[in-house]
Formats: C-alpha cells, structure tokens, sequence
C-alpha cells in the first residue's frame, strides 16, 4: 500500500520534504548520542577544513569526510529505529543489522582519521 502522501508534486512536495528532513535532524540530535556527538566534532572540525590554507580539493575532501560521518550515522540510526519498531527482543537478525550499521559508522570515522592524517601531515 501506498504513502498516502507520495501523491504531492511540486513545490508541495519539496517543502513537506524539507519539513520532513528538518524534523529528522531534529529528532536525530535530540534523541541520538552518537549523532550529538559527530555533530560537535564536525562543529570543530568544518572550520578547520575550510580556513586552513589548503587547495580546494583538499579543502572538499576535509569537508566531506566529515560530513560523510554525519550522513552515515543518519542512516545507522533509521536502520537501528527501524529495528527497534519491528520487536524489542533479542533476535541475531536484529542484532546483525545494528552491528552492520555500526561498522558502518566506524569505516566512515577511519575513513575520516585518514584523509586528515594524509592531508595534515603527509
């Protein structure tokens, strides 16, 4: 069965979307630890990236991997909400997705280890 509000087109559907996304964001950094915690370190760290005279690629490459960080705790956190909604009990399938998800998170703060350490100091 549908969404009964798939049917919106336009510019309907574009602001619902943002209203949806704000909301999301939201709920997100009232709600979810890690979140609150990557969006203060991306706090730190964005300025870092887009003052420290770097070339604009170097620059991108600092922002989006911080960034990155965020987009992949987002997703984490729907995949662990998700989860929670179906059954609280303890299931392995349950449990295989929070811990997919979590690796997840943790490539993506490597991930963003790496690119400052060679951009910083290679």
């Amino acid at each position: 069965m549908e969404s009964p509000f798939k049917g919106k087109t336009g510019l309907v559907r574009i602001w619902n979307a943002l209203h949806y996304s704000l909301a999301g964001l939201s709920q997100a950094f009232r709600l979810e630890d890690a979140f609150r915690q990557e969006v203060f370190l991306a706090i730190v760290l964005l300025p870092i990236a887009l003052l420290y005279p770097h070339t604009a690629v170097e620059k991108a490459l600092l922002a989006a991997s911080v960034l990155l960080v965020l987009i992949v705790e987002l997703l984490n956190s729907a995949v662990e909400a998700v989860v929670d909604r179906v059954s609280l009990e303890r299931h392995e399938l349950a449990k295989r997705a929070k811990d997919i998800g979590s690796a997840a998170v943790l490539i993506t703060l490597i991930n963003l280890a790496c690119v400052w350490g060679l951009i910083f100091f290679a």
